[in-house]
């Protein structure tokens, strides 16, 4: 296994993939357990989206407990080492704000997903409570079973309806209550076209790796197009919105005014770095107290979110 030390130290996959032991926790990964030609170690094909599906949910069954975990095909397959490092550098945010480990931490998921995959993450680690809140009807169907198959999270996780899809936290957010937290994995794609251009660009950089890989190991036969295989999946809301992530990002900072006194740090991914000037203009403009970029690396990748909050005092 390959130390990935570019994950949050409290990460449980900084080692990478211990594949004996997740097979042992769940036989059925088994079945898309491949040997890496390059260093001879066990590995899957992560073009598959079932062998991907697979390894998800034995990463969930061994590190988090969690039993029962499935989403529609077609939507999107979250990487679990990227998601919960979102969540470690939230803890880390909450511990910089003083708010200690005996208090119950609510938690306010925007976007939540059919796999519900944050508050799952969040509710394991660190016994946060959640709201999961989504637009998308199967989406929130989908969580709630999530949910409710699992007992050790029932609890701890309750998914709304966003019924109102030019809102964010209107409608979400009731009178009295308060969040420690809100988070999102915003879409990004401005438009169906841009989120198709982006998957095509996926395939076309892959299949560039593939044939150096060939011209490397000559004896390894060339894999072609792997347009037909891929797990670039996700649905609409998943992907794109109307303006893409600036646009939902700034919608968000509008909302977030109107619920300066119910939270304590809203959150969000950003996945394109040259929108923070952009958005931080916006948050000043909203008279914000304090501002704050939290960067986060998985291997080559580097993944940010911004942070504000109106005031600097914990309710």
């Amino acid at each position: 296994m390959t130390t990935k030390t570019a994950l949050h130290p409290n990460n449980k996959h900084r080692q990478g993939y211990d594949f004996a032991a997740l097979v042992k926790t769940s036989p059925a990964l088994s079945a898309f357990i491949i040997q890496n030609k390059h260093n001879q170690q066990a590995t899957i094909d992560f073009s598959n989206a079932n062998a991907v599906k697979a390894l998800n949910l034995a990463l969930l069954k061994k590190h988090y407990q969690i039993q029962h975990w499935d989403f529609p095909q077609g939507y999107l397959c979250p990487p679990i080492p990227g998601r919960v490092d979102y969540i470690h550098y939230l803890k880390d945010l909450l511990t910089e704000s003083k708010v200690t480990a005996e208090r119950k931490v609510s938690v306010l998921d925007i976007g939540t997903g059919a796999t519900c995959i944050y508050p799952i993450l969040g509710a394991r680690e660190y016994g946060w409570h959640f709201v999961a809140s989504d637009i998308d009807p199967i989406s929130i169907k989908m969580a709630n079973t999530n949910v409710n198959a699992n007992k050790n999270i029932a609890k701890q996780i309750s998914c709304r309806l966003q019924k109102n899809s030019t809102s964010i936290f209107d409608g979400i957010i009731n009178t009295c209550e308060y969040y420690h937290l809100t988070m999102c994995n915003p879409p990004f794609h401005k438009s169906l076209a841009d989120a198709s251009a982006g998957t095509n660009r996926k395939w076309q950089n892959l299949n560039k790796q593939d044939k150096n890989k060939n011209k490397k190991n000559k004896n390894q036969p060339d894999k072609g197009n792997h347009k037909a295989a891929l797990n670039f999946g996700g649905q609409k809301a998943e992907l794109w919105c109307q303006g893409g992530e600036l646009a939902f990002i700034r919608q968000m900072i509008k909302e977030s005014k109107q619920f300066q006194t119910q939270v304590l740090w809203f959150t969000c991914l950003v996945s394109k770095k040259d929108h923070l000037s952009a958005l931080k203009l916006s948050l000043k403009k909203a008279n914000v107290a304090q501002i704050k970029v939290i960067n986060m690396a998985q291997g080559q990748k580097i993944s940010r979110f911004i942070a504000w909050r109106f005031s600097r005092e914990l309710s």
